[in-house]
């Protein structure tokens, strides 16, 4: 019995030896130290023997297996620091090449002039308020001066939900809602997106963004519309640039005008860009109708304001040239990249 204990031990470590896979160890522990394993095999023969040569077996069969389990755990530490030296080599980095360059984002050209026109009137005093993009007919409609079946509604192509909810045509919704629920002096802009069923073109799209504003205050002119406005259109465009007046009709308005930009391109001498005119049609604005203030719950015997409503995308075009508004919204990289 001791020549098959010291053969299990030499076989067991010479095996040992040549394992090279972690998970092969397992199998070769339940082979020679298992429950069912060659070890504990001899030992179930160990009734056999006298009782004078049990002891000496014992203490024979307790080294062995100590000695083979001492073995495995040295040969599992080994296989684990080779298996992870492979790893941090198969993981290791090359410290000496150059990193990969990170493209850096930056503002659309939407985003730009808005917060331009933002810092403009917040340094007139301007609040600016937001409102909901869906509106009922009473914000949107009604409560300036436009009832049901007047014919400026259908010159909107609106997206209704129902009858009475749909998608806003217009911010001029949040001057309302600014109006029942603060009192004058009011002075606000009022951008967002707005919504028209309109077919998309070069100068047409169903979403679109624009940007109202309101004052409110004893005393107020056109004078101080028009000084207001070319203020702004100034600073967007530079101080040589030049404004018009055109009388027009709004029924939120009274009285009501279009306000033309000199053509940036031609300055006035006339080009394809403007067909010809000289002039870039830019805004509608006006002096608020006293129906609107009554129904606003504002005495029109007391205070008086004015309103205008500018396409954001119409102002970006003009700065920057642009002459397909699509091209605002297709996410080109090659045509932002420009900005």
């Amino acid at each position: 019995m001791k020549e098959q204990l010291t053969s299990i031990e030499e076989r067991a470590k010479s095996e040992l030896s040549g394992i090279s896979d972690i998970k092969l160890l397992e199998d070769f522990r339940v082979r020679f130290l298992g429950k069912k394993g060659e070890l504990t095999a001899i030992l179930k023969q160990m009734g056999k023997l006298s009782a004078e040569e049990r002891p000496v077996i014992g203490q024979l069969a307790n080294k062995v297996r100590s000695d083979i389990e001492e073995a495995l755990n040295a040969r599992k530490e080994e296989l684990k620091s080779k298996a992870e030296e492979l790893r941090l080599k198969a993981e290791r980095l090359d410290v000496t090449l150059p990193g990969k360059p990170m493209k850096i984002g930056r503002a659309h050209p939407l985003q730009v002039t808005l917060e331009q026109v933002e810092e403009v009137f917040l340094g007139m005093g301007f609040d600016i308020v937001e409102g909901p993009e869906v509106e009922t007919d009473h914000y949107c409609f009604e409560a300036l001066n436009m009832p049901k079946h007047h014919p400026a509604r259908d010159t909107q192509d609106t997206f209704y939900i129902n009858e009475n909810v749909l998608l806003r045509t217009q911010t001029s919704s949040v001057q309302i809602r600014t109006m029942e629920n603060r009192k004058p002096p009011i002075r606000i802009i009022s951008p967002g997106r707005v919504y028209r069923s309109d077919a998309v073109d070069a100068t047409h799209s169903p979403l679109f963004h624009q940007i109202e504003g309101l004052v409110i205050d004893k005393g107020i002119t056109m004078a101080d519309l028009k000084g207001t406005l070319e203020l702004l259109m100034k600073r967007l465009y530079g101080e040589e640039t030049q404004v018009r007046f055109r009388p027009h009709h709004f029924p939120y308005t009274e009285p009501s005008a279009e306000v033309d930009l000199m053509c940036f391109n031609c300055h006035g001498k006339g080009c394809s860009m403007c067909k010809q005119e000289g002039w870039v049609e830019l805004l509608g604005s006006g002096m608020v109708h006293p129906k609107v203030l009554e129904e606003c719950g504002i005495d029109p015997e007391v205070y008086s304001g004015f309103a205008f409503g500018i396409g954001l995308e119409r102002i970006t075009m003009g700065r920057y040239s642009i002459n397909d508004m699509r091209l605002l919204y297709e996410n080109d990289m090659r045509f932002l990249e420009q900005f």
